[in-house]
């Protein structure tokens, strides 16, 4: 059965709806930025760009990295905009946008994130990079899809306990990454760790302006987490989702974070625009062999 117009919208031109891209637009490895402008700081590195265009928040330019044809795209701020991103991705690989119905063969897309975070832990400085090698949920967008063969329940009980969590607030999930991308982009240089994944950037993050939290001792909380070998390294507002829906559909993903704050130290990079860029320059060169 094909899918309906208002559940798959096209635009007149037959891109998709949010992103303005039609398949031939995209590569099969992206990288998901969240600031538009961030996208031309990676760019700015290729040898040829191909193709440009933008639509509200979302920018997207594929081009070539040393023969690697490679597409970037800005996401935006939070989970919200990343269920958009990563369905509208799918739909452009796995969907056959003239029939209306999903492929027979599918393609899997390799996604890796490069984002900036604030390090949980107070051995993780400013700087530094940290590889995801989980995602905690604990915004709740998840939980419209049928998550139970991504969670991981005995852990998710464990922070569940841990925090006390609040039986009104949504169930934590905890998403693993793609572990192939994991062993490709991994060193000696850089921390890992389980990053939690927040519905926004003040109250969802522990911060107080003049609302007071529900839970004001979270962040503790979060800091002190230990099972087994998991601990919470970072804070950010994407990558659980990224996991989440890269493990539903079939696509393998990885969230790459430059730290720039450390909230235990209250630590702040004193040149984060460098910092980010070292991380371009670390990504880029490994996945030109991916």
């Amino acid at each position: 059965m094909s899918i309906k117009n208002s559940e798959l919208i096209l635009n007149p031109d037959g891109s998709i709806y949010h992103l303005n891209l039609k398949p031939e637009n995209i590569a099969d490895t992206i990288i998901f930025v969240g600031d538009q402008d961030r996208v031309e700081k990676i760019t700015k590195h290729f040898d040829s760009i191909e193709f440009t265009t933008q639509k509200r928040e979302f920018k997207t330019q594929t081009g070539h990295y040393r023969g690697k044809r490679i597409t970037v795209i800005s996401t935006g701020i939070g989970p919200d905009n990343i269920d958009i991103v990563l369905n509208e991705l799918d739909a452009l690989v796995n969907i056959d946008l003239e029939t209306r119905k999903p492929k027979t063969n599918l393609t899997s897309l390799k996604i890796i994130r490069i984002g900036t975070s604030g390090s949980l832990q107070k051995d993780i400085p400013v700087d530094a990079f940290v590889i995801s090698t989980h995602g905690l949920d604990i915004n709740g967008m998840l939980h419209f899809y049928q998550v139970d063969d991504i969670s991981n329940p005995e852990v998710e009980n464990a922070f569940i306990a841990h925090t006390n969590w609040d039986k009104n607030k949504a169930r934590p999930i905890i998403i693993d990454n793609s572990k192939d991308l994991e062993t490709h982009f991994d060193s000696d240089q850089i921390f890992k760790g389980m990053t939690g994944t927040a519905g926004g950037f003040y109250g969802p993050q522990g911060r107080v302006l003049r609302l007071p939290l529900q839970d004001p001792s979270l962040n503790s909380k979060l800091d002190l987490f230990s099972y087994k070998d998991f601990r919470i390294t970072n804070f950010e507002m994407e990558t659980s989702v990224i996991y989440g829906l890269s493990k539903l559909l079939g696509h393998e993903a990885l969230s790459l974070n430059a730290i720039i704050a450390n909230r235990p130290n209250g630590d702040f990079s004193k040149d984060p625009k460098q910092t980010v860029e070292n991380l371009i320059n670390y990504a880029l060169e490994r996945i030109v062999s991916l």
